[in-house]
């Protein structure tokens, strides 16, 4: 293996602390999934085979670090929101209208509901560690 261990991008998602953790979890996985979706083929991502001793390979893990960050409540991540989008910075969301029902019934009621009305449960996005940071400094780690 090559390199020095350092990284110079990082995955974030800020989930609310006003969902529970199941559902946390089933909206981080949906960002993530879409987030590597959205952008597509990027080098900066550094997805590699860890291998073991025995010459398993644990296939495509990113390098870069996965940090798991808690907001307070929606407001705070619609804010985030806007800030990655004035920064230009792609991201995923996911609010409270894609539980609950079918795809298409989630669809249908996303359709419905304005923005101002959608409850946030998490934002991830993907950028270089100074900017992620910066980003971020006042959400604390998720518990």
């Amino acid at each position: 293996m090559q390199g020095d261990g350092v990284t110079t991008h990082r995955f974030v998602c800020v989930l609310s602390k006003k969902i529970e953790n199941g559902r946390a979890l089933n909206a981080l996985g949906h960002m993530a999934a879409g987030l590597v979706g959205l952008i597509g083929k990027n080098d900066d991502f550094r997805f590699r085979d860890y291998v073991d001793a025995d010459g398993n390979a644990h296939k495509n893990i990113s390098d870069n670090p996965f940090i798991v960050l808690s907001a307070k409540n929606s407001n705070k991540l619609r804010t985030l929101k806007e800030e990655l989008i004035e920064k230009n910075i792609p991201f995923t969301d996911f609010i409270n209208t894609m539980v609950e029902g079918t795809y298409f019934e989630q669809h249908q009621r996303t359709n419905k509901t304005k923005e101002v009305d959608l409850e946030y449960f998490g934002i991830c996005f993907f950028a270089e560690d100074y900017l992620a940071k910066q980003l971020t400094k006042k959400f604390s780690l998720f518990s």
